[in-house]
């Protein structure tokens, strides 16, 4: 206890001299960024140009402290006594007092990592590349501003205030490739332009924020914010996100003269990307639905950050309307409990936050009843007048009898080739029977790193760990799927698509949900290609399956009598094998899960057939399930004749799958 007092001591004397050493004379030059010509700068410029430069410094100050005409969506001066004493919520305040020891998380998946008194913004304590980048995100600034709002105690400005200027002084543009690579990669530097001006609004008021601050942190965010356009990433939602914030800048500080070039390059860029990077069904092209949320964000944001400087016009209606067309997108691709597949790097969320998201965006669009639905958990509003849905161009095909929490919902994905979030696996897909995510995919566990990192992220790519087929367990080569045939009906739903998996092997996948209860999956491997053919599919962590290699089926045990069978229904000769199998639903954790594979080679250039049921059912005995081809049934022409014995429930199937 003693040492971390004396450890803290030395962190707040440190501070404390720091910052008393780093106050510097105002100049002339520091006024560089500022345009003394906005109006309300009037008093500002007669000091500055009567040579008074430490006076025009106060008046400046004293304009941002009591500025009205510009408003933060969430922090603003002027807003202490109301928020005075309130909770900031136990993670904000642990992120807030560990700061001021220079204990830093980096990334939430990781702890915290001590810094040191001195702070080594080079220290990398694990060779995952996010935390070293999300470092310089500088996420817990914005926490200590709340903290110092609700409690008024001048530690929590004292430390920023050092911590602004430290990394300023050890992170300057141009240090090092190295150091240029992580702390001025674009998107963290969009992320600082974004989360400071609230956390100034949080802190300006502080006796501690003195005028020659003030002009420093309007020359370093003046650096950054005109950093970004001339160093945009290429494309995907790392552009949407440099822009719009790029945008924000210039509207939450129009006092600085590159505010109207910042706008315009953002509104430009915006306006390119999203009929770019939106297909006509409304989803985002790197057919992540974690990131497609994002970009929705993105855009509103941008139109909103627009309409704060009155240059919303600037965006057509076409825009907005896209914007519409992504929330829809969103619904149609959900489960009941509001969360979306973990395909392409994407994460479980919280029911609550969601409905937030779409609360902000129902008000968005007030006419929109479908939106309203899902902001109010149907409490108003009105349900969208189908059930499945495809989402044809992103080849996201969701099969549903529902859009309640008892209903079964299939989500799939057959998609164009994805940008850096997308895997290699088409034809896998999430099941949601009566409150429960049957099988959930595998999520993607870490980002990018050293070579250890990269080798347990490449894990989760695999494509022998999602529910498709493979060849020789090997990554199909391409995601390129094209849509044979999507019709929906009262008793029966029909996808078939073809992807180009692998070289000479083109994977045909029909789905048929039937009588709005169960699926029948046909597999076919088309080509010259030769091996060994599996066809895979993993299971919820806590299934505790059964595995019946006599019947080539698997089925879930639960409890509660809410239970799915996984069967082949191949006459010909079919091996099941148990396989490794992990989920990772938060960033850097994960748990095994049961995994499987129905197993048969291809030995020559004749097509090769799987046939699946995936039969949810009520009760602890699984049903005993047959097939018989019937006269006319042709796989491969896309023929379907078939009779399913269930139990001794004789079903006939007969449709056209193309």
């Amino acid at each position: 206890m003693r040492v971390k007092f004396i450890i803290t001591l030395s962190t707040f004397i440190l501070t404390f001299l720091s910052v008393k050493a780093q106050e510097m004379p105002v100049s002339k030059e520091n006024f560089n960024a500022v345009n003394l010509t906005y109006p309300g700068l009037e008093k500002v410029a007669k000091h500055y140009h009567s040579g008074e430069y430490d006076a025009a410094a106060k008046e400046l100050l004293n304009y941002y402290r009591n500025r009205k005409t510009v408003k933060h969506p969430d922090f603003n001066a002027g807003d202490e006594a109301r928020f005075r004493g309130k909770d900031i919520g136990k993670a904000n305040q642990v992120k807030a007092d560990n700061a001021l020891e220079h204990k830093f998380q980096p990334q939430k998946g990781y702890g915290y990592y001590d810094y040191g008194a001195d702070i080594n913004w080079d220290f990398w304590p694990v060779k995952d590349n996010e935390v070293r980048w999300q470092l310089h995100r500088v996420t817990w600034w914005q926490p200590m501003g709340m903290a110092y709002r609700s409690s008024g105690d001048e530690k929590y400005a004292k430390e920023w205030i050092f911590q602004f200027r430290d990394w300023a002084r050890k992170n300057p543009l141009g240090k090092s490739k190295d150091n240029d690579s992580f702390a001025w990669r674009p998107l963290e530097v969009s992320e600082r332009i974004q989360t400071l001006p609230g956390t100034f609004n949080l802190f300006v008021n502080s006796p501690n924020f003195t005028p020659a601050f003030l002009l420093e942190f309007l020359t370093l965010f003046n650096q950054q914010a005109d950093y970004i356009p001339k160093n945009y990433s290429e494309e995907g939602n790392h552009l949407l996100f440099e822009a719009q914030r790029v945008l924000g800048a210039g509207s939450i500080f129009p006092e600085l003269k590159q505010a109207p070039f910042w706008r315009k390059s953002g509104i430009e860029v915006l306006n390119r990307e999203i009929k770019k990077q939106v297909y006509p069904d409304g989803m985002q092209w790197e057919l992540s639905p974690t990131y497609h949320v994002a970009t929705i964000d993105i855009f509103l944001k941008a139109y909103n950050s627009a309409k704060l400087a009155g240059s919303e016009k600037e965006f057509p209606e076409s825009y907005v309307k896209t914007i519409e067309n992504m929330v829809v997108a969103t619904a149609n691709m959900s489960f009941p409990d509001y969360n979306n597949p973990m395909f392409g790097d994407s994460w479980p969320v919280e029911k609550d936050a969601r409905m937030k998201a779409f609360a902000t965006w129902s008000k968005a669009f007030p006419a929109n009843e479908e939106i309203r639905y899902f902001a109010t958990d149907g409490k108003e509003g009105t349900l969208p007048d189908y059930l499945s849905y495809g989402l044809t161009t992103a080849g996201f095909y969701t099969f549903r009898n529902g859009w309640n929490n008892q209903s079964t919902v299939m989500i799939l994905k057959a998609s164009p080739p994805g940008e850096f979030h997308a895997q290699p696996d088409n034809g896998t897909f999430e099941l949601w029977v009566k409150g429960r995510n049957f099988t959930p995919d595998a999520g993607c566990y870490l980002y990018s790193g050293d070579a250890e990192v990269n080798k347990k992220r490449d894990w989760y790519r695999q494509t022998r760990v999602h529910s498709t087929l493979t060849l020789n367990n090997q990554n199909m080569v391409i995601t390129k799927a094209q849509q044979n045939k999507w019709q929906t009906g009262k008793n029966l739903d029909v996808l078939t698509y073809t992807n180009p998996s692998y070289a000479e092997l083109n994977h045909q996948r029909t789905v048929l949900f039937i009588d709005r209860q169960y699926f029948l999956i046909i597999d076919q491997a088309i080509g010259k290609a030769t091996g060994n053919l599996g066809v895979h599919f993993q299971l919820k962590e806590d299934s505790k399956p059964v595995f019946d290699q006599a019947k080539n089926k698997v089925y879930t045990t639960y409890g509660d009598g809410n239970n799915l069978l996984i069967q082949s229904l191949n006459t010909d000769k079919i091996t099941l094998k148990e396989e490794e199998g992990k989920v990772s639903y938060v960033y850097n954790q994960e748990m095994p899960r049961p995994a499987f594979v129905f197993e048969k080679p291809k030995n020559d250039t004749r097509n090769q057939i799987f046939v699946s049921v995936v039969y949810p059912f009520s009760g602890n005995k699984a049903p005993e399930i047959t097939i018989k081809e019937n006269a006319g049934n042709d796989f491969e022409k896309g023929r379907i004749n078939l009779s399913l014995n269930i139990d001794g429930k004789k079903s006939e199937i007969n449709t056209s799958v193309k």
